[in-house]
């Protein structure tokens, strides 16, 4: 059974620092296109980072580009979100799933198989 499991979430305070993890069970992550969502209470679910099956193409939403980071690590079948300089407006549910393999913001439509999310908040 394929299966996408988040971790990570947590209350930071402005400018602080988390890193949220998705690994996978019933399949491999190597060379699986992978994307990071987020849905904030009251708005609609929204793309933030994506990476393509070769791990050449990294896209990130404009909100986050020099915050975020997105990666692979294939020993542990797990993608991760580094999210450093956290703001009050990255407060949200986040989410990881499988994407299309395409470069750009096309890398987030039709996503699949999603985790059930890892709660994101950042506070004073």
């Amino acid at each position: 059974q394929v299966q996408l499991v988040e971790s990570g979430g947590d209350l930071v305070q402005p400018g602080g620092s988390l890193r949220l993890s998705c690994v996978a069970s019933g399949f491999t992550l190597e060379r699986t296109p992978i994307g990071w969502f987020r849905q904030a209470p009251g708005k609609e679910r929204e793309g933030v980072a994506c990476i393509t099956s070769r791990d050449d193409g990294l896209y990130y939403e404009k909100s986050v580009r020099g915050r975020f980071t997105i990666s692979r690590d294939n020993a542990k079948n797990t993608v991760y979100l580094q999210m450093n300089s956290l703001k009050p407006e990255d407060t949200a549910v986040y989410y990881c799933a499988i994407v299309p393999d395409y470069s750009g913001s096309y890398c987030f439509l039709g996503a699949e198989s999603w985790g059930q999310g890892t709660q994101v908040t950042v506070s004073s």
